[in-house]
């Protein structure tokens, strides 16, 4: 899809990994789901305070929805907005519900040694980006398909995202956006059980 906005960061998450990238305020992070299978999981952090990091429960407060959509601001758990959905060419299924990954959950799936797994992917994303917080936030999970169902139960269905979709989201402080490539590959969350890399370009 053809975009007006001045690409001044191009770049990739490789797949089943984490990565931080900075995004000034005003400027705009565009997440593309290239193959139309991959799970985001995806943090923000006060680039001058990371204590300050976007928060699932705040944001569905201030929203009064479970999953985001354009129009909608990611908030901080200081009740400030920290993303701002501005365009959204998915579907429009996120989740704000489900915990990352992390290395105990897929030791509970079967797995004898080390699983690379989002906790640990945003971590290392700080790290590369010379930061640490000794905690791990919810995470908005960008085109995770989890429906709430009437009586209130959880499903984890396939991503119903197309290849090349995306949504953009707007920094309104100075963040990191911290993004894994969910390198789940037990379930079905991923489609066909394969991670593959993510796309994004940082936009004036």
């Amino acid at each position: 899809m053809m975009t007006t906005a001045s690409q001044i960061g191009p770049g990739m998450v490789p797949a089943a990994h984490g990565k931080a990238v900075h995004v000034a305020r005003g400027q705009s992070i565009r997440i593309i789901s290239l193959h139309g299978t991959q799970v985001v999981d995806t943090w923000a952090f006060n680039a001058d305070d990371p204590s300050e990091f976007m928060s699932m429960d705040h944001t569905r407060s201030v929203n009064s929805r479970i999953t985001v959509a354009v129009g909608d601001s990611c908030m901080s758990n200081r009740r400030r907005p920290m993303l701002h959905v501005t365009e959204d060419t998915s579907p429009g299924i996120h989740d704000t519900l489900l915990c990352p990954c992390n290395r105990q959950l897929y030791e509970q799936l079967g797995c004898t040694g080390y699983h690379r797994n989002c906790e640990d992917n945003m971590h290392e994303g700080l790290a590369d980006a010379g930061l640490a917080v000794p905690f791990t936030p919810a995470a908005l999970n960008i085109f995770m398909n989890v429906p709430v169902h009437a009586d209130r139960t959880l499903s984890r269905l396939v991503p119903e995202t197309k290849p090349g979709d995306f949504i953009r989201l707007r920094a309104e402080m100075d963040v990191f956006v911290v993004m894994s490539s969910c390198p789940q590959d037990i379930t079905t969350i991923n489609g066909d059980k394969t991670p593959r890399e993510v796309h994004y370009v940082v936009e004036e």
